[in-house]
């Protein structure tokens, strides 16, 4: 079976579609500013060379910014954050060219012009991004894989590669227990498998693996290498060079640098300010009615939590169960007989969670970081999972990545959707940006607007 890329023709198009809408932006803008210079060709050619200075400046940039390189497990948040960073690079440029030139398609409003273009190029990404999405969900457009001697880690990652069926992965299945290299080879070529997944902790021996990467590389088939999920060794070293010697040196995280801190404080300062001010001001005093009202009991529920390095605070949080013995040991369940009516609704539009912006102004919270979970859970999965402690290297957060992906809650494989809860907040830390807070505070709004269904 002969592999099918497509990814080489579809940037290209893509690129092609995104430079037309950009040409387009600035004649319509030009025309429509300029109607009594539209007929006079002059104008025309002295404006063509400055804009084919913009346009060739846009494809140098998506070098530096990678918006064209939609991988198959791209999110759509760094998607996002990719074309917000990549377009505000792109209008420091467009203000510096036209500082140098006198092009009149830029015009005298340029903020209106950089308007127009985010608008467009915007809703043109996103489009492209969700049909490309669409398609891999058809099985149109999708990457063979296998996997070799299977663990735990590799069945979080099929059971991954199942559900997100617009990452457009198709398995296939290699059932013989001994690598036999002829017949690993014709399995290869008669199920055009492209992406190989090895776990690093496997029964082959050095031999038998080097047989295996040699043979991958010979018949151009990717290796991936999944890491064992009990352990974290791959996720505090990053790989570094002496000159021209390999080393594996400690990673240093965005939030470890003081400036990245000081801008996601500074922003949880104002941020909760507003917050408080303008909408728990009139807020609270309803809803505590409501809990007062729905069961005898205090209107707020205070339990302590690890926060960052482990510091044990006092997490607020609207109460929205009965009074009971067990709310610091035991989680909540299907339909949990503890859960009020009124509670129920403050869990299912998360503003239970809204008190927390106290924690928030007091600095042991931050809006957006990895959701803070009982003393007893912490406890629990902390030496299950080695990347576990990971989480606390950041503030805890009212809202996290995971939460606005669904990893929330109880339901199904406990341990395997712990699993990819941690992944997901590891993924926070090792990824922070101040566009990916903004974003997962966006999804938060939409999440309380319409109700989280994998709330509890």
């Amino acid at each position: 079976m002969q592999r099918i890329r497509y990814s080489r023709y579809l940037k290209s198009l893509i690129i092609l579609l995104d430079l037309l809408v950009i040409a387009a932006v600035f004649i319509f803008y030009f025309i429509n500013t300029n109607r009594d210079l539209v007929h006079n060709q002059d104008i025309w050619y002295e404006n063509s060379f400055p804009l084919l200075l913009v346009i060739s400046f846009w494809v140098l940039l998506s070098g530096r910014t990678k918006i064209y390189n939609i991988s198959r497990n791209l999110t759509y948040i760094l998607f996002v954050e990719r074309i917000i960073v990549h377009f505000l690079l792109f209008i420091i440029g467009l203000v510096l060219i036209r500082k140098v030139s006198s092009n009149q398609f830029f015009g005298s409003e340029l903020t209106w012009l950089s308007l127009y273009l985010f608008f467009f190029i915007f809703l043109l990404k996103s489009g492209v991004y969700f049909l490309i999405r669409y398609i891999r969900t058809m099985g149109i457009n999708h990457r063979n894989v296998m996997f070799l001697n299977e663990n735990n880690s590799t069945d979080v990652l099929k059971k991954i590669i199942e559900e997100k069926k617009d990452f457009g992965y198709k398995t296939f299945n290699y059932n013989s227990s001994e690598i036999n290299p002829e017949n690993l080879v014709d399995f290869w070529k008669k199920n055009g498998i492209h992406t190989l997944f090895l776990p690093t902790e496997n029964s082959f021996d050095e031999e038998i693996q080097d047989k295996i990467f040699r043979l991958a590389e010979a018949n151009k088939v990717h290796i991936s290498l999944i890491p064992n999920i009990s352990q974290n060794n791959f996720f505090f070293y990053d790989l570094d060079y002496i000159q021209t010697q390999p080393v594996l040196t400690q990673t240093k995280y965005p939030l470890d640098y003081y400036s990245n801190f000081l801008l996601k404080r500074t922003f949880d300062i104002i941020f909760s300010v507003f917050v408080l001010l303008f909408i728990c001001s009139w807020l609270f005093p309803l809803i505590a009615l409501l809990i007062k009202r729905s069961s005898k009991g205090p209107v707020f529920f205070i339990q302590k939590r690890y926060g960052f390095h482990e510091e044990v605070f006092n997490c607020i949080k609207f109460r929205t169960m009965v009074v009971n013995e067990d709310s610091t040991k035991k989680t909540t369940s299907e339909n949990d007989s503890r859960i009020t009516k009124i509670g129920k609704f403050l869990r299912k539009t998360s503003l239970d969670e809204m008190p927390q912006f106290i924690n928030v102004l007091k600095g042991e919270m931050s809006v957006v970081g990895p959701r803070p979970h009982m003393l007893a859970v912490d406890n629990y999965y902390k030496p299950k999972i080695g990347r576990y402690s990971l989480r606390s290297h950041t503030n805890p957060g009212i809202t996290g990545l995971a939460q606005v992906n669904g990893l929330r809650g109880d339901a199904g494989d406990v341990e395997i959707e712990m699993n990819k809860r941690i992944l997901a907040d590891a993924f926070y830390v090792r990824n922070w940006s101040f566009v990916l807070d903004f974003i997962i505070i966006l999804k938060t709004i939409l999440l309380v607007i319409k109700g989280d269904k994998n709330a509890k």
